[in-house]
């Protein structure tokens, strides 16, 4: 693995970027599941930045018009194909379970209910608001 570099004084940290149709909606079901907010002073209005996991990455949440815009690019129909698929740890198939009832009552949609696989792993499918798979 290679060592950590800082550019321009920063640290090399690692950020996730995803294309929202409603961002104040997203901003409402990520604070549900418990996502602590990244505050970032200067924030434009059209972004939302919260962290996941240990780590603290950091997703950043863009309406779609603006995502373009650095992306240079269209954007994939999540509801029929799969772009990423990001993951969050749990520590138990209880804590599992809870977190699928809480994306349920948010409004996300449970593609794979929770379960074991490969007999080795327990978890869950979701979509959240703009169908990105978790």
């Amino acid at each position: 693995m290679g060592k950590s570099v800082e550019i321009s004084g920063t640290k090399n940290n690692f950020w996730i970027n995803l294309p929202v149709k409603d961002l104040e909606r997203s901003k409402e079901f990520f604070a549900h599941l418990g996502f602590p907010i990244n505050l970032v002073p200067g924030t434009p209005g059209n972004m939302f930045s919260f962290l996941a996991g240990d780590n603290s990455v950091v997703i950043n949440l863009f309406e779609e018009k603006i995502f373009k815009t650095f992306s240079l690019n269209g954007l994939p129909d999540t509801h029929r194909a799969t772009e990423v698929f990001l993951n969050v740890g749990a520590d138990s198939k209880v804590a599992v379970d809870k977190y699928a009832e809480t994306v349920r009552k948010a409004g996300g949609k449970i593609f794979a209910e929770p379960g074991e696989k490969d007999g080795w792993m327990y978890g869950c499918g979701f979509a959240d608001l703009d169908g990105h798979r978790w």
